[in-house]
C-alpha cells in the first residue's frame, strides 16, 4: 500500500512537473516565488523594527506577483486564479494608494 502510495504520488510530480513543464509553468513559479518574497521582506522590516511592520516594499512585491499570477491564471484559463488576484491586486493598489496619500499629508503638514 505505502509502496503504491509512493508511485502514485511520484507520477503525480513527474505529470505536474516535468510532462507539462513549459514557459508558462516557469512564469508561474518565479511569479509565485516574487509573491512568497512579500513575506520575506515583511518579516526582516518586523525583526528590524522590533514589532510587526508593513514596509511599503510589501504592496509592491504584492502587486508584482499578484499581477504575475494574474496573468498566469489568464493564460492558463484559471477561473479561481482569475477571480482571486483581481480583486486582490485591486487591493495591493489601494493600500499603496493610502500610503501615498499619508505621506503627502505629511509633507503638507510640515
Amino acid at each position: 500500500m505505502l509502496i503504491q502510495l509512493s508511485h502514485d504520488i511520484g507520477d503525480y510530480l513527474y505529470d505536474v512537473f516535468v510532462a507539462k513543464f513549459d514557459l508558462w509553468l516557469l512564469f508561474g513559479v518565479v511569479a509565485q516565488i516574487v509573491f512568497a518574497l512579500r513575506f520575506v521582506v515583511q518579516w526582516i522590516a518586523s525583526e528590524r523594527a522590533g514589532r510587526s511592520v508593513m514596509p511599503t516594499a510589501f504592496w509592491f512585491l504584492s502587486i508584482v506577483g499578484g499581477s504575475m499570477i494574474l496573468a498566469y491564471g489568464i493564460q492558463r484559463r484559471e477561473p479561481i486564479i482569475i477571480i482571486g488576484q483581481v480583486l486582490a491586486v485591486f487591493i495591493y493598489v489601494r493600500n499603496l494608494m493610502l500610503i501615498w496619500k499619508e505621506r503627502q499629508r505629511r509633507r503638507a503638514a510640515r
